[in-house]
């Protein structure tokens, strides 16, 4: 069981960057698989990063080369960093933990981006 709180959300203009944290709680962080979701209005909660306890990284094309996904044991906070923000990147951004059959959500932050 892990607890996860997300922050960093808010209205970005198009080119523009933002920088989500997930910040978890629970000794076993270094373990679990974690990840990045977005779900925009009528549409289905997708991938955008994951990011494994060995550190290998996974992302959806809609995202290759504009987003980063990192983490950090020490502080058990994962991020996504966002360059280069679209308006079709504007949904609502959730934290994933997963290891075996356990996974925790976070509560989502929106990120919106319009000029």
């Amino acid at each position: 069981q892990v607890q996860l709180v997300e922050s960093g959300g808010g209205l970005v203009q198009p080119g523009g960057s933002l920088r989500l944290s997930c910040a978890a709680s629970g000794s076993l962080f270094r373990l679990y698989t974690m990840g990045w979701y977005r779900q925009a209005p009528g549409k289905q909660r997708d991938l955008v990063a994951n990011i494994t306890s060995g550190f290998n990284t996974d992302y959806a094309d809609s995202v290759k080369g504009r987003f980063t996904i990192s983490r950090d044991n020490a502080e058990r906070t994962v991020y996504l960093q966002m360059n280069s923000l679209k308006p079709e990147d504007s949904a609502v951004y959730y934290c994933n933990a997963r290891l075996a059959s356990l996974e925790s959500w976070g509560q989502g932050t929106q990120v919106t981006v319009s000029s």
